[in-house]
């Protein structure tokens, strides 16, 4: 499958459209209630943040994921929030793609090491991180958001 994974502004209609996207999927997976406005989006604006996006071939989105700082914890750190892939592009390798151009551009951008968090009702994102080499922790950095019974990963860049 084609795909282009770029950078976008966190003011564009796809970085907007992804970020919901993300938040309508986790309140139907948790049954939460959130807008996809409590988490700013200029939490992944540049230079501490970025916003991948993917499109397939006919320029139609594929998936997105956020990068963001966690400097204010420890230098060098910054976390993955908002992994989506559209649903009939799952199985497709296109958020193992997207995770991996995320970790490229952080390490480009000089971060050392990264964080995520997934829940439990995520087992696809479990796998994909365990399967991507991600390593399981019990604790995030401290300071950083945590969600009850999520799991935990971080990856050297």
């Amino acid at each position: 499958m084609e795909l282009i994974v770029a950078p976008e502004s966190i003011t564009s209609s796809a970085v907007r459209a992804l970020n919901y996207l993300a938040v309508d999927e986790l309140n139907r997976r948790y049954g939460g209630d959130q807008t996809g406005d409590e988490e700013p989006l200029a939490d992944y604006d540049v230079p501490a943040g970025f916003y991948l996006v993917a499109r397939d071939a006919s320029g139609h989105l594929a998936g997105g994921v956020a990068v963001r700082s966690l400097a204010h914890l420890s230098s060098g750190l910054c976390e993955i929030k908002r992994l989506w892939v559209r649903p009939d592009l799952r199985r497709q390798k296109v958020a193992a793609r997207l995770l991996l151009a995320a970790e490229d551009l952080a390490r480009r951008r000089g971060y050392r090491e990264i964080f995520l968090e997934t829940g439990w009702a995520q087992p696809e994102a479990i796998a994909l991180y365990e399967n991507e080499g991600w390593t399981r922790v019990e604790e995030g950095p401290a300071g950083a958001a945590h969600y009850p019974d999520s799991h935990r990963f971080v990856k050297p860049l």
